[in-house]
């Protein structure tokens, strides 16, 4: 950009007029208290860069000559690029990780939200150390009667405490739940099956479960099989069981979705070095002692919870059960593509912890 200066002008003169462009743009939005003082820093030192770097590119000739780009050929206008996209994917980094942190600072601030609107004096005569099942509901005010209806009240000794975590309805599932006897909490916003099940697990805790079990609302799961993923706990066999429809029947709905079941199951035997047939399996049942451990941060997908327990050593055992088809509506699920890529992109960063 340097040498032969005459045949870089229309790209100079553009980069300077951009560079203008974006520092009063900036410097709007600075005025509309629409970015930070820091931000407007940021984007004035690089913008008046880019304008110096056009109008008197001379300036630079130090710098490309310390990296050895010698006029010529255009080696000059090369660095000039390379220099940019390296400042390019800092500040990449830099906008991912206040994405994430804000992310985080939401998702912390609804679960806190959901977890102290609930009144715990709704649960003063339910005894400590039952279990507490956990079921996520998405407008399911047409399936969730009958599944609570069949909610046994013992199971392996342990009495049973049934709370319905709302994702933001819209059909009355909470006014159903309440009916049916059922704890209820409700999200203010809809966040996901997994957001729901940590502020299940989160209340649970604070219950005094010595068991947690999750299962769910649309009636493809049978409660009279709870003693299935419970007993293994109880024994002190295990410390998270996992209701497995491979091992057990299932009604099969997509054929591809089961086929992506059997692969993503797969990966994650894999990577933890141990068989797992059902990775997807909302039938679960897990120790008191086991759940405090568990670090949960997704929000759509619950397969979080049973890599997370088997990245921390978990014992885990898996017992056949039956899963029918829903029993009403349409599944809140996702095309098949969209759906197992997000389930994979989950047990990937999960994993990577």
């Amino acid at each position: 950009m340097i040498a032969a200066a005459s045949e870089f002008i229309p790209i100079r003169a553009v980069g300077g007029l951009f560079g203008l462009a974006l520092l009063a743009s900036t410097m709007r939005r600075y005025r509309r208290r629409d970015v930070s003082r820091l931000n407007l820093i940021i984007t004035g030192v690089i913008t008046l860069a880019i304008i110096a770097l056009a109008v008197f590119p001379a300036l630079f000739r130090p710098l490309f000559d310390t990296f050895n780009f010698k006029p010529g050929n255009q080696r000059q206008l090369i660095a000039a690029l390379v220099f940019g996209v390296f400042i390019l994917f800092a500040l990449i980094l830099r906008a991912t990780s206040n994405t994430d942190a804000n992310a985080a600072t939401l998702r912390l601030l609804i679960q806190a939200l959901t977890v102290n609107a609930f009144d715990l004096r709704e649960a003063e005569h339910l005894p400590p150390g039952g279990l507490v099942v956990v079921m996520p509901a998405h407008n399911e005010a047409d399936n969730i009667g009958a599944v609570l209806a069949s909610m046994p009240k013992l199971v392996e000794g342990l009495p049973v405490a049934t709370l319905v975590i709302d994702d933001a309805s819209e059909d009355g599932t909470s006014e159903v739940a309440r009916k049916e006897g059922a704890l209820v909490a409700r999200l203010p916003i809809r966040r996901g099956q997994g957001m729901a099940l940590r502020v299940g697990y989160e209340i649970g805790l604070k219950l005094g479960a010595s068991v947690i079990a999750s299962l769910d609302a649309d009636g493809q799961h049978d409660p009279d099989e709870l003693h299935l993923v419970v007993r293994p706990i109880q024994t002190g066999e295990s410390d998270m069981v996992v209701g497995s429809r491979r091992l057990g029947e299932f009604e099969r709905e997509s054929h591809i979705r089961h086929a992506g079941m059997y692969l993503l199951s797969g990966v994650v035997s894999l990577l933890h070095g141990e068989r797992i047939t059902d990775v997807s399996s909302g039938f679960r049942a897990t120790s008191a002692a086991m759940m405090r451990r568990l670090d949960l941060e997704q929000d759509q997908y619950s397969s979080e919870v049973l890599v997370e327990a088997l990245r921390h050593k978990a014992r885990i055992k898996e017992v056949p059960i039956t899963v029918r088809a829903r029993a009403s509506g349409v599944s809140k699920k996702p095309s098949s593509l969209k759906y197992g890529f997000r389930f994979t992109k989950v047990i990937i960063q999960t994993w990577l912890r």
